[in-house]
């Protein structure tokens, strides 16, 4: 059975994913599995310099899913790269960083420092998070600033694949798909979080501090698998479905509608071995639906 997919200029050994933000920078989790069998890893999203992320409560469970508020917390690229990439093991599984700027300029200056660093296989630019006040979901619903990000980072990235991250709130996703196409990204991810809300009626007080979060988990798979449909048909670059995967049948429902790989997320925080889990079951599932490999499945939904 032939797991491994063909994403760009990547070659995966199978179409499971880390997804940003909840797979730490992939070191924490080397205790629940073995690194080297996943497909790639995302890293937690980087700026330029350390970020506190939000204050108070950051995350709460909603029915069938989760909010998260964290605000993109982390240790700053340079951090990074001396403390963290090394213990990766990037020469057997791709690592890919999750670039975060409040500036078009601030994006280009990640670009050009992850550039330089053989360790890393692709950069996934967010222009889709929620949680934060400048940048984030404000180029991503901008087909114009989007775009600017996106030449931006290319112009820097040398020879790094740009991966560029969705976010479901865009008014027009297919619109900003093709234009991210013609502005140079080599593929797209979607969805990240979807905009929302929870209160307790008898604090009468938002359930997170910063009262808007980002919810993901099996909720919002439905609509994730609308959009990366809606998307695959409208482009010709690879697509990398996220929301909602729990299970190696999920991952299947993706490719089946289009999706080169995936990226699981919230199930790595349900239980920390899920992402080792999906890739051990893939090969049962493929041989219940009498195929010999991921690409032969990609893309036959039948409508």
């Amino acid at each position: 059975m032939e797991l491994g997919v063909k994403v760009g200029s990547l070659f995966l050994k199978n179409p499971v994913i880390t997804a940003s933000g909840t797979f730490g920078y992939g070191v924490e989790f080397k205790d629940f599995g073995e690194l080297e069998k996943l497909g790639a890893i995302v890293v937690k999203g980087l700026s330029l310099l350390p970020r506190e992320g939000n204050k108070g409560v950051r995350i709460t469970e909603t029915p069938c899913g989760m909010l998260n508020s964290i605000g993109l917390e982390n240790i700053g690229s340079q951090a990074f790269i001396e403390q963290i990439l090394p213990l990766l093991p990037w020469e057997k599984t791709p690592v890919i960083v999750n670039l975060y700027g409040e500036t078009f300029e601030e994006f280009g200056e990640l670009a050009s420092i992850f550039a330089r660093e053989e360790a890393i296989a692709a950069l996934e630019i967010n222009i889709s998070c929620p949680n934060v006040k400048q940048g984030g979901l404000l180029f991503g619903q901008d087909v114009g600033a989007a775009c600017r990000v996106c030449e931006e980072v290319k112009r820097s990235a040398g020879d790094k694949m740009v991966i560029l991250k969705l976010t479901p709130a865009s008014p027009d996703i297919r619109a900003l798909a093709r234009a991210l196409q013609d502005a140079g990204a080599d593929a797209l991810s979607l969805i990240n979080t979807i905009p929302a809300m929870a209160v307790d009626i008898y604090t009468r007080r938002p359930r997170l501090s910063n009262i808007i979060g980002g919810l993901s988990g099996p909720a919002i798979k439905p609509i994730a698998q609308k959009l990366v449909y809606d998307v695959v048909s409208c482009v010709d670059i690879p697509v990398i479905g996220i929301g909602g995967i729990m299970s190696p049948e999920d991952v299947f429902e993706y490719i089946l509608i289009g999706a080169h790989a995936v990226e699981v997320g919230s199930a790595n925080l349900i239980r920390p071995t899920s992402a080792f889990d999906i890739v051990e079951g893939l090969e049962e599932v493929a041989l219940k639906l009498g195929i010999d490999s991921i690409e032969e499945y990609r893309g036959t939904l039948s409508t």
